[in-house]
């Protein structure tokens, strides 16, 4: 856990959280079996609770791929990426992703530490970009919908 807290304090963007090792990890429902796993890991916390660790350091975690849905890869990809626009998509697209993990799978205390850190969020976009992002939000929060991204 401190390696992790450290080396995103680098820029790391993209960690592992709630793998499942042991055999018929995924298919069997649970808590995890590790005398059945088939290598250690350093972190066995579950999906959740870093998921909770992250957003308590003010850490948006995020499931986006709507990049690569969209065709923003490669070359495409840094035409966005290199003089920054990207960040117009990646940071809605982390809120909305994580919006909809809170509201279908996080537990109670996730989900009121995340919805707090998605308002903190919304303040830090221009007036144009927050109604939009609101707009999403609303989709996802009270209308239901799911799979909503720039």
């Amino acid at each position: 856990q401190d390696i992790r807290r450290e080396v995103m304090e680098f820029g790391v963007s993209q960690i592992d959280a709630g793998t499942r090792i042991e055999l018929a990890g995924y298919t069997d429902k649970g808590e995890q079996k590790l005398d059945r796993e088939q290598f250690e890991i350093g972190d066995t916390r579950s999906l959740d609770e870093i998921m909770l660790d992250l957003m308590q350091h003010d850490y948006v975690p995020s499931f986006c791929t709507s990049c690569y849905r969209k065709g923003r890869t490669g070359e495409h990809f840094m035409e966005f990426a290199i003089p920054g626009f990207i960040e117009n998509f990646c940071t809605p697209n982390a809120m909305f992703t994580l919006a909809e993990y809170l509201e279908d799978y996080a537990s109670d205390e996730s989900k009121t530490v995340g919805t707090a850190l998605i308002q903190r969020q919304l303040k830090s976009l221009s007036p144009k970009r927050q109604a939009m992002a609101k707009e999403h939000l609303d989709k996802i929060i009270i209308q239901g919908q799911r799979d909503v991204y720039l």
